[in-house]
């Protein structure tokens, strides 16, 4: 995932995460960011910037975003209803590096009412460094889009 783009949305409360890590992306990782909104705390809606930013992803427009919102179970319930997003709400080191090794996520979902700052910024660089093993768990994520396409299921 190195070198491309990456697209990142918040709702109001994972705003001031999601400034703080743009920040992080593009001064310390020295990478791209294409920045969705929400663009304050002001209410805002969940699904509005996770639908958009999903489409992005199943569209192939982006291969990797970033979505916060208070808990990041809104926004990975949302982004997981488009077909070919893989979209991990991780909380650790652990299930970050493990959302791209074996499930191949390409969507970190984090929450800002329980990440902190530096906690982030090692979550996504490891979701960025960590490349998907492939091999049996290729098969595994095939499976997870056919199920889809059976039902037919778009989004």
């Amino acid at each position: 995932m190195n070198g491309e783009k990456i697209i990142i949305g918040s709702d109001h409360a994972g705003f001031e995460l999601k400034e703080r890590c743009k920040s992080y992306i593009r001064n310390v990782l020295g990478k791209d960011i294409e920045d969705i909104g929400v663009y304050s705390t002001d209410s805002s809606d969940y699904p509005d910037i996770g639908h958009k930013l999903a489409e992005q992803i199943a569209s192939k427009k982006y291969l990797v975003g970033i979505l916060i919102c208070g808990s990041g179970i809104g926004m990975s319930m949302v982004a997981n209803r488009h077909r070919g997003v893989r979209a991990a709400l991780c909380h650790d080191i652990y299930t970050t590096k493990y959302s791209r090794l074996h499930n191949d996520a390409n969507v970190l979902v984090m929450g800002g009412r329980i990440i902190g700052e530096g906690l982030a910024f090692e979550m996504i660089k490891t979701f960025l460094e960590t490349p998907f093993e492939g091999g049996r768990h290729k098969r595994r994520i095939e499976k997870i889009d056919k199920e889809l396409c059976l039902e037919g299921k778009n989004s």
